[in-house]
């Protein structure tokens, strides 16, 4: 999701300010990339709604553009001028300062039972939901169909048969055989997939960090000597190579395979290009059978205690999440509902493809970064600026991971 270079404002009405008791503030981030993509339409259509509904009650929407809504947001806080609702990245640090409503004093129990299982796992620290989801996605492997077919590989179900097409692939010239982004970027989307498919990941059955884990250690030490030291994944080092290249490349036709998610299958398909999709390769080792997750994403709403507008909060909030409104936003973004209903009214309303659908059948059973950990949000960073650092010549996996887990413990990551 890409943000507008200058933030807009005054979407719906913007009369009234946060103090004021019929006027509720909601910072968004701006999930278009050019002015005719903009959020504004949707904020502006739903906040009219509701308006109109709700004579008493006003509704002042800021959108900021991805880079900076949670700095922003939280910079408000901080000086005591926290909005009244946001839809941004992160929400754990400031439940952990008791700064949020949680879900079940703003939504009837039946809308706080709607929410996708792992997503409202993800929005909740111990039992209480405080992250309401809003959209979300998850990733598959994609693969260009023609270049597939000119190299005469079919799609991989294991890591063996993932290096046997790549190779294929860089014989016949492919650029990126496996395009592997781990820049700073988004590296922890990446790295959480290659560690899934070996039975590892970040958070061990207990929900305590396991960043350096034996399955951990094998997996980086397989990515870097079986893909990046034989040239299979292109030209750009990994750990210089960020997602948006990666997907930039892969529009170009330059790219066999990559983990990619909904609105960038629906771009390639739009170019022309032939997609195909299927889970995550797995390890050879791993016991036959296994079927790991996939990797979930999700965007969070929260509600600030400051301001006092509970039940108007409340009221916006349920309307927010009806059924038509959710679905709209998820399919101007190409992205999945955050409930039941709502992926049920869109899957229904022919709003899915058939790979839209196993992108939904993905994120039911999906595992979310453990952004319920307040600490998480510096976990992440450091993944993202260290992962690459692996597989480089001469890296070594099990020091990098190492090193990451020491500095995870030190951002106060015990869970």
């Amino acid at each position: 999701m890409l943000g507008l270079q200058v933030p807009l404002s005054g979407c719906g009405s913007s009369a009234g300010s946060a103090d004021d008791a019929g006027t509720l503030v909601l910072v968004a981030a701006e999930y278009g990339d050019t002015p005719a993509t903009s959020s504004k339409a949707f904020w502006d259509k739903v906040t009219g709604d509701f308006t109109a509904a709700n004579p008493g009650v006003k509704i002042e929407v800021k959108l900021l553009p991805w880079a900076d809504v949670d700095r922003e947001v939280t910079k408000m806080v901080k000086a005591g001028k926290a909005p009244d609702i946001a839809l941004m990245g992160s929400y754990s640090d400031f439940a952990a300062q008791d700064r949020l409503y949680s879900a079940d004093e703003l939504l009837p129990v039946s809308a706080e039972a709607n929410f996708l299982p792992p997503l409202a796992e993800a929005g909740s620290v111990g039992s209480t939901l405080y992250g309401l989801p809003f959209v979300a996605s998850s990733r598959l492997l994609f693969y260009n169909e023609a270049l597939f077919e000119k190299a005469g590989v079919k799609a991989p179900k294991t890591w063996s048969e993932l290096k046997a097409a790549a190779k294929a692939l860089k014989a016949k010239g492919v650029e990126y055989p496996y395009a592997l982004p781990l820049g700073p970027e988004e590296a922890h989307a990446e790295a959480m997939i290659w560690e899934l498919s070996n039975g590892g990941g970040y958070a061990d059955s207990s929900g305590n960090y396991s960043l350096a884990s034996a399955q951990n250690i094998k997996t980086w030490n397989w990515v870097k000597d079986q893909l990046v030291a034989p040239g299979l994944t292109g030209p750009v080092a990994p750990s210089q190579l960020n997602r948006a290249d990666a997907f930039a490349a892969f529009l170009r036709g330059e790219v066999g395979m990559l983990n990619g998610y909904p609105s960038l299958y629906h771009e390639a398909r739009a170019k022309g290009i032939g997609v195909g999709t299927v889970a995550m390769p797995v390890s050879d080792t791993l016991r036959a059978g296994v079927a790991p997750p996939a990797v979930g994403v999700a965007d969070w709403m929260m509600a600030f205690k400051q301001n006092g507008h509970r039940e108007e909060i409340g009221r916006f909030l349920e309307f927010v999440y009806a059924d038509e409104n959710l679905s709209d936003f998820a399919g101007r973004y190409h992205l999945l509902p955050s409930t039941v209903s709502a992926s049920r009214s869109l899957a229904g309303s022919g709003g899915m493809d058939t790979t839209d659908r196993e992108f939904l059948d993905a994120l039911r059973s999906a595992q979310l970064y453990p952004v319920n950990d307040p600490s998480w949000m510096a976990v992440s960073d450091t993944i993202k600026r260290n992962i690459g650092r692996a597989v480089e010549p001469g890296g070594d996996p099990k020091a990098v991971l190492e090193e990451i887990a020491t500095k995870a413990k030190q951002a106060g990551a015990g869970r």
